[in-house]
Formats: structure tokens, sequence, C-alpha cells
């Protein structure tokens, strides 16, 4: 059986993680409630960069990263159609948002960022 929190990559392109970001992956993932994290490409169609957690391998992972994706371009267009105008060319993006439900929590920061070379 493989190990829940051991870091998995599905992507053909090798990521430099800032040393923040793992910290707090590395803090979520010490907590016996979260099931996993995906870090997630923001090209069209959204791949998984890197995830833990058996709940975000194969099929099942691909649909959490889909859904999340509709949930992030939802919810930035809905930011978008309120503020019209009035931003002066200036867009207003998402930072950070949390989902709960009677049985999950899901957190998403869509700011993050990674460097990217290929291998």
């Amino acid at each position: 059986m493989s190990d829940p929190h051991a870091p998995s990559t599905s992507a053909p392109i090798a990521h430099v993680t800032p040393p923040e970001l793992e910290q707090t992956l590395t803090l979520l993932t010490s907590h016996r409630s979260v099931l996993g994290y995906m870090l997630l490409s923001r090209g069209q169609p959204v791949t998984i960069i890197r995830h833990s957690g058996v709940v975000f391998e194969g099929e099942q992972g691909k649909k959490y990263a889909s859904a999340i994706a509709r949930i992030v371009q939802s919810v930035q267009t809905g930011l978008e159609d309120v503020s019209g105008g009035h931003n002066e060319g200036l867009k207003d993006d998402i930072r950070f948002m949390r989902i709960r439900t009677k049985r999950h929590e899901i957190m998403i920061s869509p700011g993050v960022s990674l460097s990217g070379t290929v291998s």
C-alpha cells in the first residue's frame, strides 16, 4: 500500500517549489484529517503537476482537478461581471478560496506560482 502523503508527479515538467510552499504542504499533510493536496497547471486543459493522497490519484484526481478549475473560473468570471468597468482595466484576481461542506473542506489558492523547466 502506498503512502497517502507521498508526493507524486504526473506532468512532464519538473517544477521547483518555493521553500515556503513546501513548508506549507508539509504542515498541511501532517494533519490526520487532511486527505491530500494537488498542485494544478493554469493552462487548459488543467493538469495535475503534483499531488499527495490516494484520493487524488488516477481518474478521481482528474475529476477533482477539473472541478477545481471550473470553480476558480466561475468565481473569476463572477468577479469580472460584478466589477464591470469600474476597475478601469485592473483585473481583480482571486487570492484564496475556502469551501466548506458538511463532509469536506477545500482550500484553493490560485495565485501560487511555481517555476518550471522541461525535463
